[in-house]
């Protein structure tokens, strides 16, 4: 294994840790409706546990509404209980035709938890980085100490992995200030 090839293997990982960083902070509600927290729902359909975006419509008439129109009209209980047993937090409407979904304002106490959250979902991102570059740091370790590379070009690719790290770094700061600029947004 050469060092270009360490260099790309921790930026893959590192860029796993962004990504489930950023699938996380989807689902976490702000004040407006967001299609991604209903992601996860699975209604009973047919005995089949499927996805509620492939049972019907979900749109977002206003900000913070979503509309979902089931393709048949039999399947609002069901997607209704499903919601219900969901995290998403919210009290479907079910008019017999559609369901709504309104999201009410967040109060201040509970957008401070929120960002709370993000916070703590960030430097658990930001562990998982420093973890994949304490990996690569190693196994350029190792090949400094079975002479596959020099001292001078294992200081090197320690800073390089250094410089690697900061970057992902900088990108989860910036996730996570969006995210809290998101949440504080009256």
């Amino acid at each position: 294994m050469d060092l270009k090839t360490i260099y790309e293997m921790a930026e893959d990982d590192m860029s796993k840790a962004i990504k489930a960083l950023k699938s996380k902070l989807v689902k976490i509600r702000t004040g407006k409706a967001n299609l991604a927290l209903l992601d996860d729902i699975k209604v009973d359909y047919y005995g089949q546990e499927t996805p509620l975006k492939h049972i019907g419509s979900l749109s977002k008439p206003e900000p913070r509404m979503i509309m979902i129109r089931p393709w048949e009209e039999n399947m609002l209980d069901k997607i209704e209980k499903a919601i219900l047993a969901s995290d998403v937090g919210i009290t479907p409407q079910n008019d017999g035709k559609v369901i709504r979904l309104v999201f009410p304002s967040l109060t201040e106490e509970r957008r401070k938890e929120l960002v709370t959250k993000v916070k703590n979902l960030g430097e658990e991102a930001k562990i998982a980085v420093r973890n994949s570059r304490r990996e690569y740091n190693d196994e350029i370790k190792r090949m400094e100490k079975e002479s596959e590379i020099s001292e001078d070009n294992a200081h090197i690719a320690y800073e390089e992995m250094q410089d690697i790290t900061d970057e992902f770094t900088d990108k989860i700061d910036k996730l996570i200030n969006k995210k809290e600029k998101e949440i504080m947004e009256i």
